[in-house]
């Protein structure tokens, strides 16, 4: 696997994500923003956090795995959501661990956690962008 991923001893050490990931491969893929689309551009979990993120997730996946590479080769995620507040991290958590089980990965990478006031559609409540390394 190109990406090690660690949560150095210098800095806090967080359930959720690892603070440094170590890249050795040979190609960079930088993959858009994914949204609560499926393959054919339907909407998937109107109103619900949970299903939006997974969705996403899903599609970063789906996408690697078609280039060769699968979301463990995951090096950054960034993750916006629409008017993010504290109370929103157990859906946002849920959409996560579905994704992981559906994919069969370990999705704790690092991760910048953006709240913003809307993304280009009206009913996208989270957009997930990746960054990954393929030998």
């Amino acid at each position: 696997m190109a990406v090690t991923l660690i949560n150095p001893d210098c800095l806090p050490k967080p359930e959720v994500y690892r603070q440094l990931s170590i890249a050795t491969g040979s190609r960079l893929v930088f993959l858009a923003g994914q949204v609560a689309r499926d393959s054919d551009g339907r909407p998937v979990g109107a109103d619900d956090l949970a299903a939006q993120v997974e969705q996403a997730y899903l599609n970063i996946g789906n996408a690697l795995t078609e280039i060769g590479g699968s979301f463990d080769d995951v090096a950054k995620l960034t993750v916006y959501v629409v008017d993010w507040h504290a109370g929103k991290m157990p859906q946002l958590g849920e959409g996560v661990a579905r994704a992981a089980a559906k994919l069969g990965v370990d999705p704790v990478k690092p991760i910048t956690l953006l709240g913003i006031a809307s993304l280009g559609e009206p009913d996208l409540l989270v957009e997930v962008e990746a960054t990954a390394v393929l030998d």
